[in-house]
């Protein structure tokens, strides 16, 4: 994907913002995890590798016809965000210091975490087509 559109975007970034800030409070996050949600944001929403967009290409039309493209983009980056702020809080709990987080192999994690929320989305957002409770709580959670 990599040129995103800036509409697209736009979009994507929103419903990403709301989905995470139901979780974490986005405004209140302090400026290195800020800066690293935008590093994860950027870094999903131009999609190099084609994943994302294999992916949702790969949906069937009934599940891709319950939101557009870029909102199921903004929700994926927010759950991979969730994710990840998770596996990064335990990391840092478990470590005894600094030197020993860094000496722990962590390398892989971050595609891992994302390829595993991306999964994690496309079935619920295939399950969201028969459960209407389901389908409902996408669009609270996406809505600001």
């Amino acid at each position: 994907m990599t040129k995103v559109d800036p509409q697209y975007q736009d979009v994507a970034k929103q419903i990403s913002y709301n989905v995470a800030n139901k979780v974490l409070p986005m405004d209140k996050l302090p400026e290195t995890l800020l800066e690293a949600y935008k590093g994860l944001f950027t870094e999903l929403i131009e999609d190099k590798a084609n994943t994302f967009t294999h992916a949702w290409d790969a949906l069937p039309a009934s599940a891709q016809k319950l939101m557009t493209k870029a909102e199921f983009h903004g929700f994926y980056i927010a759950n991979a965000w969730m994710q990840l702020s998770r596996v990064a809080q335990e990391i840092a709990d478990s470590a005894d210091s600094e030197e020993e987080m860094n000496n722990n192999e962590y390398d892989g994690v971050f595609g891992r975490l994302a390829e595993q929320s991306l999964k994690e989305c496309l079935r619920k957002l295939k399950k969201a087509r028969t459960d209407r409770p389901l389908l409902n709580s996408f669009k609270l959670v996406m809505s600001a």
